[in-house]
């Protein structure tokens, strides 16, 4: 009998694509023809027809993404004490790492290249001063919008427009806070069918990512062939920010929280949960790591199944802190290739924005790119300036993985020890294999 065909990984076919579309997008121009084509405009097609297909998605990915998990934290009966002390956690850290890439980009300024807005190099299409007219004048009055916008009059209008996808997270909220408070009868069925309509969600961004190579390359060829190479400059420079925005928070932040509330050295947790964090960074899917990431803080940390058993599956939903960081990055980058100096009401929309849609995020590989999405229209930016993201994407993509799933098991170690377990206790069991 034949062995069974093995498929390419999809980091490798976009790594693949990567390289083909700098290598044709720098030997031909935007006026080369193919069969009486130009290549730039159909290079233009196919990214747009990608991002399109992601943008597709972000309503009801989000919106079933958030009422399914909130509906099913709510109908928990640890909801209460543990539930408050693993969610207040979570957003503690995920507010942590969100400030921390916003300070290394604003210091740093990637988007800036010898004192120019990179908009140029990086091929960014849409006029700076139309970009302007949306973002430049907002204000700290702004800050009074965002709760007005938390609450649209019109819910149908608002999932129409992208630009008014935080309504639509608070409809969502509030919608699956509720469903875990009606009758059995009444919430089962609402209940399937949102996990229903998650799961399908789920598959569609599944099949859409299984075309980002195509994507990828046209994005990619397109940015090439019209700036050249000179575009890698300020997306090495923004990477490199990112990894060091990320090793900070997985470094320092987190083993920090560990030492102020335990008392005891925070450093023995990383060779305990070594095989977590690799599995994570491997398959850049902190729902794939879940079960290696219980296994660990389990046999090496201590941690009783009661609490790996709520708060690792929670904060696989709703813990993203290298994606809440990454997002609110790239948000900024951005803004910075335009020319613009986001004011603090924008910078504080972008802070709101990632805290909630990370808890949308589905825990599969580069679906941070929907959040991101949605940040950027949200706050005026064109959403087809992530296309220049893919550079890197892959790569940063199984760090911040990485970092979610430790701040999981960071958030897990913490909230078992203020429930009086006996955690990061050396040479006592369960404590072991470190």
């Amino acid at each position: 009998m034949a062995a069974k065909k093995k498929n390419l990984a999809l980091h490798w076919q976009i790594l693949i694509a990567l390289v083909l579309a700098g290598l044709i997008g720098y030997v031909t121009s935007p006026e080369t023809t193919l069969l009486g084509l130009r290549l730039y405009d159909v290079f233009d097609f196919i990214g747009q027809l990608f991002l399109n297909a992601l943008k597709m998605l972000i309503v009801p990915l989000i919106a079933s993404s958030m009422i399914v998990g909130v509906s099913g934290i709510g109908a928990s009966a640890d909801l209460g004490r543990l539930g408050l002390r693993t969610i207040g956690f979570y957003a503690v850290t995920t507010t942590l790492a969100i400030i921390l890439g916003l300070t290394l980009i604003s210091v740093v300024r990637p988007g800036i290249v010898d004192g120019e807005p990179a908009g140029d190099l990086l091929a960014l299409e849409t006029d700076t001063s139309d970009v302007a007219a949306v973002v430049g004048d907002r204000g700290i009055g702004d800050v009074v919008e965002i709760f007005l916008r938390m609450f649209p009059p019109n819910i149908v209008e608002a999932a129409t427009d992208n630009g008014q996808i935080l309504g639509i997270i608070v409809f969502s909220l509030l919608f699956g806070f509720f469903l875990s408070r009606i009758k059995e009868e009444l919430r089962h069925p609402v209940q399937k069918f949102w996990e229903g309509v998650f799961e399908i969600m789920m598959r569609m961004t599944q099949l859409v990512m299984a075309f980002a190579p195509i994507g990828v390359f046209g994005l990619v060829a397109k940015v090439v062939m019209t700036a050249g190479l000179a575009a890698a400059e300020p997306l090495v420079v923004f990477a490199l920010v990112v990894l060091a925005a990320l090793t900070l928070h997985a470094f320092v932040t987190l083993p920090f929280l560990v030492w102020l509330v335990l008392r005891r050295s925070p450093w023995r947790i990383y060779p305990a949960m070594a095989p977590a964090m690799l599995t994570a960074f491997s398959t850049a899917s902190s729902s794939a790591t879940l079960p290696v990431n219980m296994e660990c803080l389990e046999q090496n940390v201590g941690v009783s199944p009661r609490i790996t058993s709520f708060v690792l599956p929670l904060g696989a939903t709703i813990n993203m802190n290298g994606t809440a960081l990454y997002e609110c990055a790239a948000a900024l980058f951005i803004a910075q290739a335009y020319g613009l100096d986001l004011s603090i009401g924008t910078q504080f929309s972008i802070v709101v924005l990632a805290l909630v849609t990370s808890i949308g995020v589905a825990g599969i590989p580069a679906a941070s790119l929907v959040a991101i999405a949605v940040i950027l229209t949200a706050i005026g930016l064109p959403a087809e300036a992530i296309g220049v993201l893919f550079v890197f994407d892959r790569i940063l993509d199984m760090f911040r993985t990485s970092v979610n799933v430790f701040g999981d098991a960071v958030c897990a170690t913490v909230i078992a020890h203020l429930e009086g377990e006996q955690v990061l206790i050396e040479g006592e069991a369960p404590f072991k294999g470190v």
